[in-house]
Parts: structure tokens; C-alpha cells; sequence
């Protein structure tokens, strides 16, 4: 693991594989970039990929919160200008995905397409009164505690009657979370503020929304909506709900992979 210095946070980030072209992670609320460990063998097959910590979690440091999606954008981009890319792929899950919108919004030019995976361009009300509780939960029960109770609504039921095994190593994993309560505050300050409506419109690279068809976390209404304002957007959905990529990765990396792969080359600023 490495680090380099975004305005002063020294973000934390490890290189997978060895590719031509650069695929770069972004991670959901509380998730560390050991959470793509489902997806980095087959992504790393064939393209160089760059996995890290959002501020507030990890191997990142804490600072004062709350933060914004367009913040963590903004370090996202001073990362990337340290380790001297100039173009790439964006890949986000949930408030990755927001963290990627705002990227995306602000320097266009430097991707080559943009994944918006389980994520929103707002959140609406039930999201909204959704984290109002998680917010109260948190410095009453603490974070490992709520995100053991987040499992129930981020997996489908059908995981829960055949999966046992797995379900207890996840329960555990969540469980066991380190992040204290104020950087989890932090970060759901993002998640509640995101609002990337009316804006969507610079983002003229091409997308993938995907969405986990039994999301009951982020709907897959509200992932519809950000898709309509996209102006080159291809719109999938795949098995699973909220956490699909953990519940069945072979598909959530089968359709990343296979938006990528067809892309149009040479790229075209469009």
C-alpha cells in the first residue's frame, strides 16, 4: 500500500495488474478498497486498475467532517494528478458512484468512460429518512452495528435461504468495522447532501448505470432517473440487490467488462 497527498490527506491506494488502459475504483459508505477484492482479478486480466481509500476510512486519514461528494471528487482528482494519469476508466459503487458523478461533472476530459454502478444523482425522501436513521443509530450502537443491520436490505433474500456460510464471513466483516462514528458521519453527510441534478449534462463520456435489480437501498428508480439526464448513458441491470457485486460478482464484473470492451477505439470526446 501507498499513499500520495490530496490537498494534504494522503489518500491510500494499491495498483492491481498491468494493462494499457487504467480502471479506477471508487468506494461505497465505510467500504475500503478491499472491498473490490471480488472484482480485481478479473478486471486486473486485463486492464491496470487503481483501488484506494476515500478520506475518513482505511489506510486515509480522518479530518473534520461533514464531507461532500464533491470533495472526495476533488480528492479523487489530486490523486490521480500525483500518479500522473491522464486518461482513464471510473468505475463507483453507491456513494463511489456519486463521488464519480461529481468527477465526472468537473474534468470530463481526462475519462474515457465512466461506470455509475448502484447509486443515485439525489437521494429523494425514503433514502433521506433511511440515513436519518442510520445517523441516530450510529453513536448509540456504533458502526460495526449498523452495518450488520445495513446486510439485511444490501443482499436479496435468496442469499440469505442458500447462502449461510457466506452470510456469517459478511456479518462478521461488518461487524468487526473499525471506522469510529464521526468519519461513518462524515461520509453520510456526502451520501445525503449528493445532488447532481440538472448537471448531469456535462458528463459527455460514455456511462454504464447498472443497477442491482433488487436494490432496496438505492431503488432502482432513482438510478433510472440519473440515467435519463445522462447524454450517453447505456442502462443495465443485473442480478442482485444493493451489494451485487459481492453477491454475485461474476455477473456485476461480466457487465462492466463488457462495457468497456465496447467501446468505441480510438475514443472520441463526444
Amino acid at each position: 500500500m501507498a499513499s500520495v497527498s490530496a490537498d494534504g490527506v494522503e489518500l491510500a491506494y494499491e495498483w492491481h495488474g498491468d494493462g494499457d488502459e487504467t480502471v479506477v475504483l471508487v468506494n461505497g459508505l465505510a467500504d475500503t478498497k478491499e472491498t473490490w477484492e471480488a472484482q480485481l482479478p478479473a478486471f486486473s486480466e486485463r486492464y491496470r486498475v487503481l483501488a484506494f481509500d476515500n478520506r475518513g476510512v482505511g489506510g486515509s486519514p480522518v479530518t473534520p467532517g461533514p464531507y461532500t461528494t464533491a470533495q472526495m471528487a476533488a480528492d479523487l482528482h489530486r490523486l490521480v494528478e500525483g500518479l500522473g494519469l491522464q486518461r482513464f476508466h471510473l468505475v463507483g459503487t453507491s456513494m463511489g458512484g456519486m463521488i464519480a458523478q461529481e468527477y465526472a461533472i468537473a474534468h470530463c476530459d481526462r475519462l474515457l468512460s465512466a461506470a455509475f454502478c448502484n447509486t443515485y444523482a439525489w437521494p429523494g425522501p425514503f433514502c433521506l429518512r433511511m440515513f436519518a436513521l442510520w445517523r441516530e443509530l450510529v453513536p448509540k450502537m456504533g458502526v460495526g452495528f449498523t452495518q450488520r443491520e445495513v446486510v439485511l436490505w444490501a443482499f436479496t433474500t435468496d442469499f440469505f435461504e442458500r447462502r449461510e456460510d457466506e452470510l456469517r464471513e459478511i456479518e462478521a466483516y461488518m461487524a468487526a468495522n473499525p471506522q469510529p462514528p464521526e468519519p461513518y458521519l462524515a461520509q453520510l453527510a456526502a451520501i445525503e447532501t449528493h445532488d447532481t441534478r440538472g448537471r448531469l449534462g456535462a458528463v459527455t463520456c460514455p456511462v454504464l448505470t447498472l443497477v442491482g435489480d433488487e436494490d432496496l437501498i438505492i431503488y432502482p428508480e432513482l438510478s433510472r432517473r440519473m440515467h435519463e439526464e445522462l447524454p450517453h448513458s447505456t442502462y443495465t441491470d443485473t442480478r442482485g440487490g444493493h451489494a451485487c457485486l459481492w453477491e454475485y460478482p461474476d455477473e456485476f464484473n461480466t457487465m462492466v467488462l463488457r462495457f468497456l470492451e465496447g467501446l468505441e477505439r480510438p475514443y472520441e470526446q463526444r
